[in-house]
């Protein structure tokens, strides 16, 4: 892996501070931004991501480093590194990954790791008690990411689970929770529009309205 101080030169000499406040602002300026957009960073950093697919472990070092740097596209930088090595995760890796979610949370970096811990989950469906315990926590990022962990998973959803998950957040007030259940309930009916309208028809009075509104968006 690059080193973190070669990827950090790298973005700070393409940094556009009009485009930082913009991206600050869009992220209710929770997060400073050295200002490069999605498209430009992936350049930027694809070549320092070379043979990272096939190398024998994931580097949390540098995971690590890339979340604690202050600049937010670290963090993606982070994610994106991840999504690479997304074939070699275990669920040993698990705990690193829920210490992403739970630090400098919100909803880009957070959804951003659904499809990594999908992977795992599709690699090693033992770690289903595991999803089951996140969608159960007092975090709403774990929540979320429990719910929306299978988004790109389609034929391969594990229904039981999604319906599982799905009402143990049944209840909340969180529009992050809402919102993720009519999204993953809205990505599945793309598969099995069926399976989706019989589940809100069963669950529809236990559904919050933007769930509901969500999930059944796409589907006459």
């Amino acid at each position: 892996m690059p080193k973190i101080q070669a990827i950090l030169t790298l973005l700070q000499n393409a940094a556009n501070s009009g485009k930082a406040i913009e991206m600050a602002a869009y992220m209710k300026n929770q997060f400073d931004f050295l200002g490069i957009p999605t498209p430009l960073r992936r350049k930027l950093c694809k070549p320092l991501f070379k043979g990272a697919a096939i190398s024998q472990a994931p580097d949390w070092d540098f995971v690590e480093d890339c979340w604690t740097n202050p600049y937010h596209e670290m963090q993606y930088i982070a994610m994106d590194y991840l999504n690479v090595v997304s074939k070699q995760l275990t669920p040993q890796d698990l705990p690193h990954i829920e210490l992403l979610i739970t630090r400098k949370s919100w909803w880009d970096s957070t959804d951003a790791l659904d499809k990594v811990v999908g992977n795992i989950y599709l690699n090693f469906p033992e770690i289903r008690p595991q999803l089951i315990r996140w969608s159960q926590r007092d975090n709403i990022w774990l929540r979320r990411v429990a719910i929306n962990c299978q988004l790109s998973l389609k034929q391969q959803t594990d229904k039981a689970l999604l319906s599982e998950i799905i009402q143990n957040n049944f209840g909340q007030s969180e529009f992050f929770i809402n919102k993720a259940i009519g999204w993953a309930l809205r990505e599945y009916g793309k598969t099995n529009p069926d399976w989706v309208k019989n589940f809100v028809q069963q669950h529809r009075e236990k559904m919050a309205p933007l769930s509901v509104r969500e999930a059944l968006k796409r589907l006459k």
